[in-house]
């Protein structure tokens, strides 16, 4: 079971990314694209992820992922329920939504400094 602090220190440690306060919501965020962002209640993540792909991973198990409200569905954004992740699935998802609002060479840097992964 993932908690929010699983993956705190992660998103405050990734180049260019900082977490911010919005509505009593924490985000995480490069600039001003959010990649990751918690419910209130911190049990669910909403986090990039390819709009093309994202049905797969919502079939693929619905335990653990849903579509975002029907309002957000042109975003690049799907949630997880923090309960149902591992600690390290959930630093994974992380580190791939930030992937998606960095530049190629932050990506592979990061991969540099972390062959096997967040941990």
């Amino acid at each position: 079971m993932a908690v929010i602090g699983d993956v705190l220190a992660l998103g405050t440690s990734l180049e260019r990314s900082s977490p911010a306060y919005v509505r009593g919501r924490l985000k995480f965020r490069v600039g001003q694209l959010v990649y990751v962002a918690f419910s209130l209640d911190e049990g669910v993540m909403g986090f990039a992820f390819p709009r093309e792909e994202r049905e797969a991973l919502v079939g693929g198990d619905p335990r653990k992922f849903q579509l975002p409200s029907a309002s957000d569905l042109r975003f690049n954004w799907v949630h997880a329920d923090l309960a149902a992740l591992e600690a390290g699935e959930a630093r994974e998802l992380v580190v791939d939504a930030w992937r998606m609002v960095v530049p190629q060479k932050l990506s592979r840097a990061y991969d540099l400094a972390h062959p096997h992964g967040p941990g």
